[in-house]
């Protein structure tokens, strides 16, 4: 079987590793199709790199509004691209209201009428201007399948009237890029100040709305014990964070890395005792997933996790660690206060946590699923 993925995801190389266990579950024909040029918070990506495992045909296509996730559009005429590659099954692996997958919808409802369905992770129930609402809606109605991330992004599906076939497919990891390293183990001894110091590391994207705020007013009520903040990631808010930490008395303890590349990202999970994930829900935004947890976790790091949107059920499903109220700083310091006092609940935790994400969420486990979810389509 010949199986078309058009995703702007996998032009992070690493992301196309799922694909490859697909191709090893199924032995099917994939091509998967990346913008060729794209700008994300990480920089600006101006080629297409192949994932070493990937076998299938990898295709780069400029886009129209570059980093724009839900309004890019691909600058190629779909209709000749599907009758040349003539799938079986097409994959988009964006929302429903994404221009992208209204392009690729049209061009097969055009030509090939193949089963085609969409990926989703909204949690939030939202409605759109003309003609975005008009396209989504046509989109909904015209697909064979979905494949929600979590139970949450599924009902917001049902509620915006699709009726199809859905099957919920959580974000995985591969195993062979997220464990525990040794080197890990010596970035801690450089990263601490001393021998008892806990390393408490954020990897993510530096907005106010991941609750960083929060963090760090948890923080400046622990100052009693011995910690440092190791923050991994760039954004908007990096200057601000910068000042609040300083007006709180913690620029001693807080250390902000900037960018590290995802290759390096699995190091600095090994390296930290644990990892706070403090998001908030914000207007239209709630956490979707927290693929972060698992990566965590995998890397046998424990966690302490907000209960915004899909995080509190991570946790509880995976064992990995302690949950606190959203936005609630005296909360979320006693969470940290028992994992930095505790150091066999942290063991513990990752121990549970990681022995969970390899049964469950590894991009193997989760393409089985994803293969069955095609087969049902295809038959």
């Amino acid at each position: 079987m010949k199986l078309l993925v058009v995703s702007h995801p996998c032009v992070t190389p690493v992301n196309q590793q799922f694909f490859a266990e697909v191709e090893s579950l199924s032995g099917w024909e994939l091509t998967i199709i990346v913008p060729s040029n794209w700008r994300s918070e990480y920089g600006r990506v101006n080629s297409v790199v192949r994932w070493p495992e990937f076998r299938g045909r990898l295709i780069g296509i400029p886009v129209y509004n570059s980093g724009n996730i839900p309004l890019h559009a691909y600058r190629t005429l779909w209709t000749s691209l599907l009758k040349r590659e003539l799938p079986d099954v097409i994959y988009v692996h964006h929302e429903s209201y994404a221009l992208a997958t209204a392009q690729v919808y049209l061009a097969n409802r055009l030509s090939l009428k193949r089963p085609i369905g969409f990926y989703s992770a909204q949690n939030i129930l939202k409605r759109y201007p003309p003609p975005i609402e008009q396209i989504q809606r046509t989109v909904l109605r015209r697909s064979s399948f979905a494949l929600p991330v979590s139970s949450d992004a599924e009902e917001v599906l049902r509620k915006k009237g699709y009726q199809g076939v859905s099957t919920i497919l959580p974000l995985g990891i591969d195993p062979n890029v997220y464990n525990p390293r040794q080197d890990g183990q010596q970035l801690r001894q450089r990263l601490r100040g001393s021998a008892e110091e806990v390393i408490i590391g954020y990897v993510g994207y530096i907005i106010e709305e991941k609750g960083l705020a929060t963090l760090l007013r948890a923080l400046s009520k622990l100052k009693d014990l011995h910690w440092s903040l190791v923050v991994v990631g760039t954004g908007p808010y990096a200057t601000s964070f910068e000042r609040l930490a300083r007006q709180l008395g913690l620029s001693q303890q807080v250390r902000q890395l900037g960018y590290v590349p995802h290759t390096d990202v699995p190091l600095y999970l090994s390296a930290f005792d644990l990892l706070v994930l403090p998001s908030e829900t914000r207007g239209g935004l709630k956490e979707q997933f927290g693929r972060v947890i698992i990566e965590a976790l995998a890397c046998g790091t424990p966690v302490i996790g907000s209960n915004s949107g899909e995080i509190p059920r991570l946790l509880q499903a995976t064992g990995g660690g302690l949950i606190f109220p959203e936005g609630k700083a005296e909360a979320l310091a006693r969470q940290i206060r028992r994992l930095v006092e505790d150091p066999a609940l942290r063991r513990e935790s990752a121990t549970k946590g990681q022995a969970r994400v390899l049964t469950e969420y590894t991009n193997r486990s989760l393409a089985d699923r994803f293969v069955l979810a095609i087969e049902g389509v295809a038959a």
